[in-house]
């Protein structure tokens, strides 16, 4: 029997609760768990209280997206009915806000990144390279200690 960690389970439980509410049987076939396990964990995760459910990164911008226009009794109400407080939705709204503040030069352009794995590459061919000088060195000095061992042994006698 397959054990999933808590993890695991939060972030499927994110995708069948609301606000997501995907379909069970879509969810099954993408994380490879069967519908009655889904349903199951599902049922457990009803009977917590809101607070202790996970959102996913996608539900907290929908979040975002659907509370921006309304006033503050309406976010209220919001928050309320979906389990969430008024602070956790304002700090959802600037990470947003902060991920799409970022200059565009900071993003890693194509050229760039096409150039940054042909530089791994060479460095670790180099690595390899240098590793296996570096056995090579430590295998010799093996060698040559037991090539003194054995002649110095000869000496005593």
């Amino acid at each position: 029997m397959a054990r999933f960690g808590e993890a695991f389970k939060n972030r499927v439980m994110a995708r069948l609760l609301p606000p997501e509410s995907a379909d069970v049987g879509v969810v099954s076939r993408e994380v490879g768990v069967s519908v009655q396990t889904l349903e199951r964990w599902r049922e457990v995760a009803q009977s917590r209280p809101a607070r202790g459910r996970a959102w996913t990164a996608r539900a907290r911008l929908e979040s975002v997206i659907t509370t921006a226009a309304l006033d503050e009794a309406g976010k209220s109400a919001w928050c309320r009915e979906h389990g969430v407080y008024p602070a956790e939705l304002e700090q959802w709204q600037q990470s947003a806000m902060t991920a799409l503040a970022e200059p565009e030069e900071q993003r890693a352009s194509p050229q760039s990144t096409r150039q940054d794995r042909q530089r791994i590459k060479s460095l670790e061919r180099e690595l390899a390279r240098k590793e296996k000088a570096l056995a090579e060195a430590a295998a010799l000095l093996v060698l040559s200690k037991k090539v003194g061992a054995i002649f110095s042994r000869g000496e005593d006698e």
